[in-house]
């Protein structure tokens, strides 16, 4: 595991990131957002957007094959920073890197981060077009010692044994079921549990079955990591998977995972999954309380 001195991600390089973003921008922001696969319009609903792409932010990790953009703005008087684009550790970045956006939001003034992204279903009670809080993870590369908190650690950030076991803040999960129902979104709204593989391969018939009875709910390639690292830096965090195709775990079937059905999956319940995120947001108070 490289250190973070050389991989760009020290509490300097995340500060000197900060102080050059803060003196680019007047918005102050309160709750950062991720999005995931097909899911980069929720930053279109933030107003008086300022936009940075990743290249020109120093320290900022680089995207492989597409652009990435930071984007802040404001959304009904909260005012927000939103990941256009995200890392994963399947482009070969080192964990720390991926994660280091999360570092950057805590030092940005960011309280309450917000992650979605598009994932496999492993509960056979879930359809394609579900939406997912989640209410826990499994860590699958964190059981091979591949956890982005491996290394020195600095207090500035986080306590070296940062607690789990409330990683996703129970009192908004209960704001996302209230907005959900009032949203008539209830049909289609569901609690799970992640489960975070390496990729960038779909996973086998036997891992899904695997999965699934270590007590998974949905499978995909992101958003755990940068968990931990958004509790260690002592953000709230609420995170929406989209059941974008359901896995295959039958021998007989002859359906394969494909990201193309990912993609197509994103478009179709994207704006019903804004809706919802940006409800919530308008929820949110300063220092934490829900509004």
């Amino acid at each position: 595991m490289l250190p973070e001195s050389s991989t760009g991600c020290s509490f300097e390089d995340c500060q000197d990131t900060a102080d050059w973003l803060l003196s680019q921008t007047a918005v102050r922001p309160l709750v950062g957002i991720v999005c995931g696969s097909g899911l980069g319009g929720l930053a279109d609903v933030l107003k008086d957007q300022e936009a940075f792409n990743y290249k020109d932010i120093p320290n900022f990790p680089q995207m492989h094959g597409h652009a990435g953009r930071l984007v802040f703005g404001t959304f009904k008087d909260r005012t927000c920073v939103c990941m256009q684009g995200r890392f994963h550790l399947y482009e070969g970045y080192p964990v720390q890197k991926i994660t280091m956006p999360m570092r950057l939001f805590k030092l940005l003034g960011v309280e309450t981060v917000i992650l979605t992204n598009a994932a496999g279903g492993l509960n056979q009670d879930y359809e394609v077009g579900d939406i997912m809080i989640i209410k826990d993870h499994l860590n699958i590369p964190g059981f091979a010692g591949n956890n982005p908190l491996v290394g020195p650690n600095d207090e500035r950030f986080g306590v070296r044994f940062p607690c789990m076991s409330d990683a996703y803040d129970r009192e908004l999960q209960q704001l996302a079921l209230d907005v959900g129902s009032e949203l008539g979104y209830s049909d289609f709204l569901r609690e799970g549990v992640y489960c975070v593989l390496g990729g960038p391969s779909f996973e086998t018939i036997a891992e899904c079955r695997m999965l699934n009875k270590l007590g998974a709910d949905a499978v995909g390639m992101s958003t755990a990591h940068e968990v931990i690292v958004a509790r260690h830096c002592g953000m709230r965090v609420f995170a929406l998977s989209l059941i974008t195709n359901k896995v295959v775990s039958d021998y007989n079937s002859e359906k394969k995972a494909n990201h193309e059905e990912v993609l197509q999956t994103g478009k179709q319940r994207a704006e019903q999954m804004e809706r919802l995120v940006s409800t919530i947001i308008t929820r949110i108070g300063h220092n934490n309380n829900l509004a």
